[in-house]
């Protein structure tokens, strides 16, 4: 993480709590699970709450084209950061719950920074049927979590039929961390 990221996302935490609720920014290695089984040949991937961009540099590490790359971030402080920190992605300043309207098919993955566990019912319900939209034939929605359960509401991962395989615990990040990979029939 740049020094740059932390004096930023303390700023917003500050001016803007409801809108950035993590303790600091991912660490190297809890973003480079996150990023860990994209495929920079298998078209585009969408990012939700990409927030200062520490998921967003591992994504672009894996060697995804940048113009690949669709950050959904609703803060405009972190969007005008993201457009000059990574020329060539796109940046869409939105809620997550609006992603089933992004004009953006087939893509590979869909890679969530979000808090959202911490999400009514119904914003959850609109983020991971608008992944499923966007969604390519056997792409995965990739959420981490601080907690023992999985970072999906359990009515939605039955209403939804998800299925999930989870990471071993990412010690170095604050607080600890796992990564789930959720896909869904079909």
């Amino acid at each position: 993480m740049a020094q740059g990221d932390l004096s930023m996302f303390l700023g917003q935490l500050v001016r803007k709590p409801h809108q950035v609720v993590a303790l600091a920014p991912s660490s190297g290695a809890l973003c480079a699970e996150m990023a860990a089984q994209i495929d920079p040949d298998a078209g585009p991937l969408i990012e939700l709450g990409a927030g200062t961009g520490t998921i967003t540099r591992a994504i672009l590490a894996r060697g995804l084209p940048p113009q690949q790359l669709h950050s959904i971030e609703m803060n405009p402080d972190f969007c005008t950061r993201l457009r000059t920190e990574f020329p060539g992605i796109h940046v869409h300043e939105m809620s997550a719950g609006d992603i089933g309207t992004l004009p953006v098919d087939g893509c590979q993955a869909v890679v969530s920074g979000l808090p959202l566990l911490s999400m009514p019912l119904d914003l959850q319900r609109a983020i991971l049927t608008g992944t499923i939209a966007r969604a390519a034939p056997g792409a995965s929605f990739t959420q981490f979590t601080y907690g023992p359960q999985p970072p999906v509401a359990r009515a939605l991962r039955d209403e939804l039929n998800l299925s999930w395989r989870v990471s071993r615990k990412i010690w170095w990040n604050l607080p600890p961390a796992r990564v789930y990979r959720f896909s869904w029939p079909g």
